[in-house]
């Protein structure tokens, strides 16, 4: 390892890198939601107030749009982290004379209650610290600022995300959209287990900032890299699965085969997902790059053949 890959791991530069066309939607969504916040918002308070709420939600925008399948960013952490914060907030400014002593109580306890209620959204630090530091404009609201601005804008954001999100195949918020749609489209089971998960989670001991669905389609994909089929594995009236999600999913049976070695064709049946129903013909070498694993029908479900 050279210096420079030492010196970005230690930075956390090596995590993994999105398409363009994803960091465009994140961006476009950010402009959406952001923007109905600022009329809300500057509707509400004054544009100096408008400023510090809409720094917090701001910051919620991010995590709705850049990582809506983050657990950080689920509409309880959401609400309950805007909301808990912005109590906490209110309190600490009525009752703590010192202002810098306020924000400093206001925005440790907020942590802590966010923690506690398992609502854990970091913007919700900015919130508690505006209902302290934010000027007259929130001050006087008194804890009518939990309602309004934050509550309004939090409902705003939180429409926007599920609206727009919904809008692209790849993206789903609330996470349990994206479950749900994975569930419709039959396919092989986990290979492991929520059990197992919720154990290896546990022994992080730590707060980690993604979905157990996330997790294991992860945990999927990198086993079907790992494991896909060689040319010579194919058999001809055997079903594949491409081992994807939701609508991206699907079957094909191999009805024969054409030719020898590098000039070998496949012609397949789609029996099930994507393309159903339709026939193709393809090379050996690029059906074996599609297909996962072999699946087997077993009453209305595709369940994943285990070749030992």
């Amino acid at each position: 390892m050279g210096p420079l890959e030492h010196w970005a791991r230690w930075l956390g530069i090596e995590g993994g890198s999105v398409s363009a066309s994803e960091r465009a939607v994140a961006a476009l969504g950010g402009f959406c939601g952001i923007g109905l916040m600022l009329g809300v918002s500057s509707w509400l308070l004054d544009l100096t107030g408008a400023a510090w709420v809409v720094a917090s939600m701001g910051a919620s925008a991010v995590l709705l749009f850049a990582v809506p399948h983050g657990a950080l960013s689920q509409p309880w952490n959401l609400i309950g982290g805007h909301l808990f914060s912005a109590l906490i907030g209110v309190t600490c400014a009525r009752w703590i004379p010192q202002p810098h002593l306020a924000a400093a109580v206001a925005v440790s306890v907020a942590i802590g209650v966010m923690l506690l209620a398992r609502s854990v959204h970091p913007p919700g630090g900015a919130t508690a610290l505006a209902a302290v530091v934010g000027g007259e404009a929130i001050r006087a609201l008194g804890y009518g600022y939990v309602v309004a601005p934050v509550l309004v804008n939090l409902l705003v954001l939180l429409g926007v995300a599920v609206g727009f999100n919904y809008l692209f195949p790849w993206r789903r918020y609330p996470a349990e959209l994206m479950r749900r749609g994975h569930q419709a489209g039959p396919g092989a089971p986990p290979p492991i287990e929520h059990e197992d998960l919720v154990f290896a989670l546990s022994q992080i001991d730590s707060f980690v900032d993604v979905t157990e669905d996330d997790l294991l389609r992860i945990y999927e994909l990198a086993t079907r890299h790992s494991a896909h089929l060689a040319p010579a594995d194919l058999r001809t009236g055997v079903c594949y699965s491409n081992g994807k999600h939701a609508e991206a999913w699907s079957v094909r049976r191999i009805e024969r085969f054409a030719g020898e070695g590098a000039q070998a064709t496949v012609s397949y049946r789609v029996m099930a997902g994507q393309e159903y129903p339709g026939r193709g013909m393809v090379s050996r070498e690029l059906f074996s790059q599609w297909a996962a694993y072999p699946v087997q029908l077993k009453g209305h479900a595709w369940q994943r053949v285990v070749v030992r």
